[in-house]
């Protein structure tokens, strides 16, 4: 498992102790976590969801209008360190 893996393990056996289901999902560039937030979740389990989501590189939460809140994380997969990374547009 490639190291963004294991740190959306870690983070998504986190988010699950804190009593939210969650999904991770490997792309072709990251590693995705998903949790279903409930309405019940207290200010104190706030913040330590915050806290572990904040191990991610990205993370934001979707909200409907039927009152599903769905947390969501990115975990980058590391970029090739030789070859064509992407082409001329995308080589750093």
């Amino acid at each position: 498992m490639p190291a963004s893996g294991v740190s959306a393990a870690a983070i998504a056996a986190r988010l699950s102790a804190l009593g939210l289901p969650t999904r991770v999902e490997e792309h072709r560039q990251h590693t995705s976590v998903e949790a279903e937030v409930p309405d019940t979740l207290s200010a104190a389990s706030w913040r330590e969801v915050l806290d572990v989501v904040a191990e991610a590189d990205h993370f934001g939460l979707l909200a409907t209008s039927l009152d599903d809140r769905t947390l969501w994380a990115v975990v980058r997969k590391a970029a090739p360190t030789t070859g064509d990374v992407g082409g001329p547009h995308h080589q750093r």
